[in-house]
């Protein structure tokens, strides 16, 4: 099955957008059914972080845990789901545009 592709731009410089697209304490301002997420431990974000997420499934609460396998700042982001009842793979890219005052994401999803 091919990956669900989604593509917005926004007016905010590439290393803003980054840092909120990739921060899970914010994924339910955008993501419908998170609860709640963070970066398990303390410390920068690099391969091998792990984060952990818990989303409303059905009637229920539903934590999981992503290994981030791609840490680029300002441009690129990935994790694979290592547990839990989703265990998806998202490829997150992050592009300047007109000399950075504008970013384009794109965020690649796949099961």
């Amino acid at each position: 099955m091919a990956p669900l592709v989604s593509t917005i731009e926004v007016t905010r410089p590439a290393d803003k957008v980054f840092a909120y697209v990739t921060d899970p304490s914010r994924f339910g301002e955008w993501q419908h059914g998170m609860v709640s997420g963070h970066m398990d431990g303390a410390g920068p974000v690099e391969v091998g972080s792990k984060c952990i997420t818990t989303r409303r499934i059905g009637f229920g609460e539903r934590p999981s845990r992503s290994e981030v396998t791609r840490m680029q700042p300002p441009r690129r982001w990935a994790v694979h789901g290592t547990d839990g009842p989703i265990r998806a793979v998202v490829d997150v890219e992050v592009e300047p545009l007109h000399g950075d005052a504008r970013s384009r994401v794109t965020i690649a999803l796949d099961f």
